[in-house]
């Protein structure tokens, strides 16, 4: 009897996941449960998720292929498609951003292909749509699934919790938005105060969910973007901590050039320190003054510690007004991009911060507070920049307006009332008719899993996170090791913080395949490589 497997959720996780398990020689009975119409796209680049506007923060060139690159398959799109999204032929290219919808018709094309390779190598695959999964329940070191239907599917030998981002349970209003997802783009906004919690990419697609049901972006014959809207009350407000926004996507060699300092070995090293952190710091500091000695010597970064180095990274920008440093960061983007060139500190700092994260499982709870209050922030701002379109838009919007930033500080109050929220800062209030809380995905706990049964197993088994080995299945407690795999980014983010985007779907995918692989006594060279 070949190997049954459920794989609860669709989106890309599920989807690398997909791919890495049909590349195993021995047939497998795979059968895939996927909330949304639309399997491979996941919620974020789905039509619940995002609108025309929308842009992903990942290009072609970064995307792993599966049976065809994204460039490639834009290509073959027919060009009246690609045109109702604004992208003409000739602006094809392997660093393009394109918007979130289109990605996730390629990730959908890339399903199906995906089933039907699954099929010619010997595999069966069923697939729900539309199934809401209630509970993952096991009985008698077996496991079935069961659906907001109350059909029970099962039994299975594997079970593969891939359900992608996720929210703890907590209502939308007419006024309240707990996350962009919360029914944004189907709600009516009007014009009115709206206050967006939040700077990253999700904030500024919150702002474009709200600003396209009352205006139109139009591009001027000198190529500026402008906004036109006919609305007089329209204002929205977007906020955080430090008040600055995140910069434009630089360029940059891809695939990263190896590191000099912060090597394998080094990393090593830095386990057997008293403070991983300050060791990984000092490898932090000698890559950045080995990539960019100018830099290094600009902020005196031989005298700087895990502490007082962040700060520091954020001072220019949190002093300046955000709009025109953003205006600036743009220009100096496109001009890098024009001439290939590439900001030696930015590229040390973004090829750092996957290697850094392989050793906050070691840090202490006194360097793992350090870290997120500070050097955790850096890299989130360095990883996290956007396309560069979408600051044009932000710049759009300000022109005309709308748009304004609002630096709140570590001591700030948020009341959300039935009609309206109230943000107290620096002893002002600040009232918003709509408020959008969009400041991401959050790491959750056990407590928080939805289902039921499978969390009652890790609660018993005293996990407060699922404990998982490399393969990303559960230690514990016994009927669960080795079978029940967790492949949901809030429960990896703990030990895991920057596990977030399609690379780091298709590195779990890489690696919860290649643990079955081994488990079913299968071993082949192509499920430890990226499907090509």
């Amino acid at each position: 009897m070949p190997s049954r497997i459920a794989l609860v959720g669709a989106g890309p996780t599920g989807l690398y996941t997909l791919a890495n398990l049909i590349r195993i020689d021995t047939p497998l009975e795979l059968v895939l449960f996927d909330k949304g119409d639309l399997p491979g796209a996941g919620t974020p680049f789905s039509i619940e998720g995002a609108n025309r506007l929308m842009l992903a923060n990942i290009a072609s060139i970064e995307i792993p292929p599966l049976s065809k690159t994204y460039l490639e398959w834009l290509k073959s799109c027919p060009a009246g498609a690609l045109q109702q999204f604004g992208i003409r032929p000739d602006m094809l290219d392997e660093r393009l951003f394109t918007p979130r919808l289109l990605l996730g018709w390629y990730l959908h094309d890339q399903f199906l292909d995906q089933l039907a390779l699954a099929e010619t190598r010997g595999h069966s695959v069923t697939v729900h749509r539309g199934a809401d999964v209630r509970d993952v329940i096991e009985t008698d070191g077996q496991f079935r699934v069961v659906t907001a239907d109350e059909a029970d599917h099962g039994p299975f030998d594997r079970v593969i919790i891939a359900t992608g981002h996720e929210f703890p349970d907590d209502d939308a209003t007419r006024s309240y938005f707990p996350n962009p997802w919360s029914g944004l783009l189907e709600a009516k906004i009007p014009a009115a105060s709206v206050g967006i919690m939040g700077t990253s990419l999700s904030a500024i697609d919150a702002a474009l969910a709200v600003v396209c049901q009352h205006g139109d972006f139009k591009r001027e014959d000198d190529g500026s973007l402008t906004f036109h809207t006919e609305e007089k009350d329209l204002s929205i407000t977007m906020m955080s901590r430090n008040g600055i926004l995140p910069e434009a996507d630089f360029y940059c060699p891809i695939p990263y050039l190896p590191l000099q300092v912060m090597t394998e070995e080094a990393l090593e090293a830095c386990k057997g320190e008293k403070s991983v952190l300050d060791a990984v710091f000092r490898l932090f500091r000698e890559e950045l003054a080995k990539a960019d000695p100018a830099y290094a010597a600009r902020f005196r970064l031989s005298t700087m510690t895990a502490d007082r180095y962040p700060p520091l990274y954020f001072r220019e920008r949190a002093k300046a007004d955000p709009f025109r440093w953003a205006k600036h960061n743009l220009e100096e983007v496109e001009r890098n991009r024009a001439e290939r060139i590439t900001v030696a500190w930015r590229y040390a700092i973004l090829r750092m911060h996957e290697k850094v994260e392989e050793l906050v499982s070691f840090f202490s709870d006194d360097d793992r507070k350090r870290f997120d209050a500070g050097l955790k922030r850096v890299f989130v701002d360095n990883y996290g920049a956007v396309p560069p379109e979408s600051i044009r838009r932000l710049l759009a919007l300000r022109d005309a307006g709308i748009l304004k930033m609002m630096r709140l500080g570590d001591d700030y109050e948020m009341d959300v009332g039935e009609k309206e929220t109230v943000i107290t800062a620096a002893r002002k209030k600040h009232r918003f008719r709509i408020f959008i809380d969009a400041r991401g995905q959050k790491p959750m706990t056990s407590e928080e899993l939805r289902f039921p049964a499978l969390r009652d197993a890790l609660l018993s088994s005293r996990q407060e996170t699922p404990d998982l080995d490399a393969g990303f299945a559960l230690r514990r407690p016994e009927s669960h090791a080795g079978r029940v795999f967790f492949a949901a980014i809030p429960y990896l983010m703990h030990d895991r913080p920057f596990v977030q985007g399609i690379v780091a779907s298709s590195e779990i995918g890489i690696a919860i395949a290649a643990a079955i692989a081994e488990d079913v006594n299968v071993s082949t060279p192509e499920t430890a490589r990226r499907c090509a």
